[in-house]
């Protein structure tokens, strides 16, 4: 046993081979995975996927402080699928402990969980850890490959290192000769790189905590950006898929309209569908809707009065999944309060229609696509085709939104079944709106259901269960990957808030697998933070305490105490407010940020207005204060708009929504103003892309209840009240 441990500690602190190394051509410098300088120029590996939340542009930042080059000096490149950009950051969420908890043991817990990360090379973008994964390893990177530049025009000028300096992405010489790094590039590639000690002081940084131009900015305003879905490769040729709408089996099919139809070049079965491939989209689309299929029953409830019984009937022993917070006696309210929540079904509607170009030969087989999880594409993709996972050549691109989308490969796998009948011929998938309305893995549905108690204007319990299915276990069953005990998820945004209630217990109740689902932004948290904010309004309100006051004095955490406090400052909070106007605050402690929120309303003859939001979270350390403003507004503004306005039903097993006209985002015209303030008291560095998200929801619903007397436990609000 302990051989074991010894062999395991030793293969955990060995590094992962460089990924450039291998292909790299004479007189290139790999000089770290994260850095390769050529005579043509310097590009710096990003490996963590950009989806819109400026992944590239803060990856490269965070290299290039230490590097010393500038950000318009620099190309980047998502790189190759590899072991080496395993995520450093995954492994502390799925532990069982609050991410305000930091003493020793649990420090050294998510230590050791770090290990089978590294370990089997899990290379994932998601849960807002590309900041925290790559604040330092990525610094390091910068500074390692800086100290071999240095070393290497130390070789070539016979001056010692301890002379020389760098800048602009040159060398500087004490004379105040520059020798650019692109040209000590051969020189350096011969050099192992050069081991450093120290990263250096911030009052050093030149980019970290300053607002930045984000790399992507020029290209995407002038609609030069290219995404995956702008792939074009010689001879390629077009694809769409017509799938079971109940997602299960195809019992019979006739093509044979669309066999006829112009443009088209086959036919080909796919799993669970029928695709055709034709000379553009269009027209592979028009002829998938021509086909006519016999489709199998649904795998799941079929209606949905059954998808929220099967969550009512989980509220049970049999499937209580976790109890990470009982302290108190909760069972002691003599009157108690009692309310339940629900969260529906939602769809992550990304702008950018999902595809995947592939190409299949005889010897290898390239796919061009945005995603989340490119080694495990390269595993299911060689267990479906029988290439060697080397063979297979993910090339990343632009993610033109996600939410969560990514982290699902079904558009590579029926592309790849496709190409592989069509050897030679690049083929592009591109699923309709339609068709990806009704394959989405959805966030999760959801009920909570509280019973608490208040006593001498004071919250004194709270007792709060939510059920809904396992979104790890649907998830990573797609990928293979069987989950074993509790889903953290399950309680997420709810068992680990900072508050100090004297009777206080959140149990996550492990529901039936219903619809397929998946991470969807913010995850467990997304649907937990409405649930657990309204329940602690509603009881702050029966105590006739303060909202904001309240929530402050029962806060056991500094930094989430300040944002409470702030936000409070920034909406001017005990300031009245007229007739039919309500404010309301909500809180959520996700991903390690604590967030706080506030929603101005407006009840009109016409419906609720939304007139202004204002928000503050704290991550630690902002990198960009122009990208940290922008995540924090539109993770607020997504929190409001799905709030308000959306859900995805089933019936005769198939969701109604078919697209944006069923499934509308906020209106223009109905976005708030929206204020927002960073905070840097924590002591870990988070990312910041999903918890705007949670409080967004239960502030506005805690807003409406101010201004109209009205309080609204289930989403989307529309259903129970009407907005301007």
């Amino acid at each position: 046993m302990l051989g074991g441990v010894v062999f395991g500690a030793v293969m955990y602190k060995i590094p992962h081979r460089n990924p450039l190394q291998g292909d790299k051509q004479e007189g290139q410098a790999a000089i770290t995975p994260y850095v390769l300088i050529t005579p043509d120029g310097i590009t710096l590996i990003t490996p963590r996927a950009d989806k819109g939340q400026g992944a590239y542009s803060v990856q490269a930042a965070l290299i290039a402080e230490e590097l010393d080059v500038r950000l318009d000096q620099i190309n980047i490149d998502p790189g190759a699928p590899a072991p080496a950009y395993y995520n450093t950051a995954l492994a502390s969420d799925l532990l069982p402990f609050r991410s305000t908890n930091t003493n020793y043991l649990t420090e050294l817990a998510r230590s050791i969980a770090d290990a089978p990360v590294k370990l089997l090379g899990i290379q994932i973008t998601g849960g807002s850890t590309t900041v925290p994964d790559g604040y330092e390893k990525l610094r390091w990177a910068g500074a390692t490959a800086r100290e071999t530049l240095k070393a290497a025009a130390a070789q070539q000028t016979g001056l010692p290192v301890a002379q020389l300096t760098t800048r602009d992405a040159e060398v500087i010489l004490p004379d105040g000769t520059a020798v650019s790094y692109v040209s000590l590039a051969s020189r350096a590639a011969d050099i192992d790189p050069v081991k450093v000690d120290a990263l250096r002081d911030p009052s050093e940084w030149r980019l970290i905590g300053k607002p930045m131009q984000r790399i992507d900015i020029t290209a995407k305003s002038t609609g030069r950006q290219d995404y995956g879905i702008d792939v074009r490769l010689p001879g390629m040729l077009h694809a769409a898929v017509r799938l079971n709408p109940r997602r299960g089996p195809v019992n019979d099919y006739k093509a044979t309209q669309a066999e006829t139809m112009r443009g088209v070049k086959a036919i080909i079965p796919v799993t669970d569908g029928i695709s055709v491939i034709a000379d553009n989209s269009w027209r592979a689309m028009q002829a998938a809707q021509a086909i006519k299929a016999d489709w199998g029953p649904a795998p799941y409830p079929a209606e949905m009065v059954e998808h929220w019984q099967a969550l009512a009937d989980s509220f049970a022993e049999d499937h209580l999944d976790s109890q990470f917070l009982d302290q108190g006696d909760v069972t002691a309210t003599d009157t108690p309060i009692i309310a339940e929540y629900r969260a529906p079904y939602l769809a992550h509607a990304p702008l950018e229609p999902i595809n995947a170009t592939v190409l299949v030969t005889d010897t290898r087989i390239d796919i061009w696509t945005g995603t989340q999880i490119p080694r495990f594409i390269q595993a299911n993709i060689s267990a479906l085709s029988g290439f060697d996972p080397d063979d297979i050549h993910v090339h990343g691109q632009m993610i033109g939104g996600s939410f969560g989308h990514r982290l699902e490969d079904q558009v590579v796998r029926h592309a790849t079944e496709i190409a592989m009948q069509m050897r030679g011929t690049p083929i592009k998938l591109t699923y309709s709106r339609e068709e990806d309305c009704a394959q989405d893995f959805t966030r999760q549905i959801a009920m909570a259901r509280l019973r608490g108690g208040v006593r001498d204007g004071k919250v004194e319990t709270c007792d709060l269960g939510i059920a809904m299915p396992s979104i790890i276990a649907s998830q990573m069953s797609r990928q293979g990957v069987p989950i074993a005990g509790p889903d953290a998820q399950i309680v997420a945004g709810a068992w680990d808030q900072p508050f100090d209630i004297p009777n206080y217990r959140v149990t996550g109740y492990r529901a039936p697998d219903l619809a397929p689902i998946s991470s969807w932004r913010s995850v467990g948290a997304s649907t937990n933070g409405f649930f657990h904010d309204c329940a602690l309004d509603e009881l702050i309100h029966a105590a006739g305490a303060d909202p904001l006051a309240e929530r402050i004095r029962l806060c056991n955490h500094d930094p989430s105490r300040k944002v409470l406090e702030v936000v409070g400052e920034m909406s001017d909070w005990s300031a009245a407010m007229d007739e039919g106007q309500g404010r309301g605050v909500g809180f959520c402690l996700s991903f390690g940020v604590p967030c706080a929120v506030v929603i101005e309303v407006t009840n009109t003859p016409r419906g609720i207005r939304l007139d202004k939001a204002f928000a503050a979270a704290d991550v630690g350390r902002i990198i960009d204060p122009v990208n940290f403003e922008a995540q924090v507004s539109g993770g607020v503004i997504f929190g409001l708009g799905h709030a308000i306005n959306c859900e995805i039903t089933y019936a005769d097993g198939m969701a109604e929504q078919a697209n944006y006209h069923q499934y509308e985002a906020m209106r223009l015209y109905q976005c708030p103003q929206v204020e927002i303030r960073g905070l840097e008291n924590g002591e870990r560095i988070c990312g910041v892309g999903e918890p705007g998200v949670p409080p967004a929801a239960p502030a506005l619903a805690n807003a409406i209840f101010a201004a109209t007397g009205q309080r609204i436990r289930e989403m989307p609000f529309n259903k129970h009240i009407d907005f301007v």
